[in-house]
């Protein structure tokens, strides 16, 4: 490495770490998670973060906004909820001298970080209304499209037990989130820290440790990071394992899955490796930083059958398996 690099990598972690601690204050337990949300706010994508009431899935989002000099938004997702009430919509506004015009009206959508809570509870078409944002950092309304603010960061919110009033995401929207993460309920000694948190006279609070312009610069620096062809072909190897009607598809993936991983999983593989990568001292991707983040990567691009439900096999199940069996690339 040359100096600059080292000197990039190492402003990179301290970043990272002065992030993931400050949000440790309030999340107990959950490291993993909140670094992974972080790495997706890092590579510009969007994050499915999945688990039961009351385990911090919403604070998570609210005290990474805390910790960030970043725009805030939160859109608590109902049946009733419509796609204006997400992008805006033209509104009639009436100048000084009595002419009416149409104005366009932002909606939430218009911020840098945005928890879409309970993402499942609106209807499809409501859904939809987030697609253009995530996957293109636009909104088109009344016939011109609108930038969004960079950078724009999308965490929506499931429940995974209570189904009944519930819209399951469609696949395509599904995949325009780089991980899916999930939160899971707290071990005995974090439910004490939490409980002694939680319920003092004083309240939780954070500081702000990162600006708007650290983060761009430290997406720069995580996109800046190479990769070898045979570690692409090492992450290629793997969403080819996914699919049943592959030649190269794995024996569970033929038995349990329905549809295995779109190209975006090579894509997330890819980017959240590089930042596994700078937070293990390196400025180059490794077969180890693919491996880190499959699990997050694939597990919602893996669509299991009734099968594998009925034998309750889920995608995790699969993805370890693929991992073990996918041969490492040739040096």
């Amino acid at each position: 490495m040359t100096l600059n690099v080292e000197q990039q990598v190492k402003v990179f972690q301290d970043r990272f770490s002065q992030v993931v601690d400050e949000v440790s204050k309030v999340i107990v337990g959950n490291g993993d998670v909140i670094s992974n949300v972080l790495t997706c706010l890092l590579v510009r994508g969007h994050v499915l973060l999945e688990g039961i009431p009351g385990v911090g899935k919403t604070k998570l989002v609210q005290t990474l906004s805390d910790v960030t000099d970043l725009g805030f938004s939160r859109i608590q997702f109902t049946p009733d909820l419509m796609p204006g009430d997400i992008i805006g919509s033209n509104v009639v506004r009436e100048a000084d001298d009595g002419k009416k015009s149409f104005v366009f009206q932002h909606g939430p959508v218009f911020t840098n970080i945005l928890l879409a809570d309970e993402i499942n509870r609106a209807t499809p078409k409501t859904q939809s209304a987030l697609l253009e944002a995530m996957q293109e950092n636009s909104v088109s309304a009344g016939g011109s499209t609108h930038k969004l603010d960079q950078p724009f960061f999308v965490l929506a919110t499931q429940n995974p037990i209570e189904m009944e009033g519930t819209y399951p995401l469609p696949e395509a929207q599904m995949d325009r989130f780089l991980f899916k993460l999930r939160l899971d309920f707290p071990e005995a000694a974090d439910l004490l820290t939490i409980v002694e948190r939680t319920t003092q006279q004083d309240e939780l609070t954070v500081s702000q440790v990162l600006s708007k312009s650290e983060i761009l610069e430290m997406r720069e620096t995580a996109r800046a990071v190479p990769v070898a062809q045979p570690v692409i072909q090492y992450a290629i190897a793997i969403v080819l394992a996914t699919h049943p009607e592959s030649g190269d598809g794995h024996d569970l993936a033929k038995q349990y899955v329905r549809f295995g991983s779109s190209p975006r999983g090579v894509q997330s593989l890819i980017l959240g490796a590089k930042v596994n990568a700078l937070l293990n001292d390196r400025f180059y991707v490794s077969v180890d930083d693919v491996k880190a983040v499959v699990l997050p990567a694939l597990r919602h691009r893996v669509l299991i059958n009734f099968e594998a439900e009925a034998e309750k096999v889920d995608s995790d199940q699969i993805l370890e398996e693929i991992v073990s069996f996918v041969a490492l690339p040739k040096t």
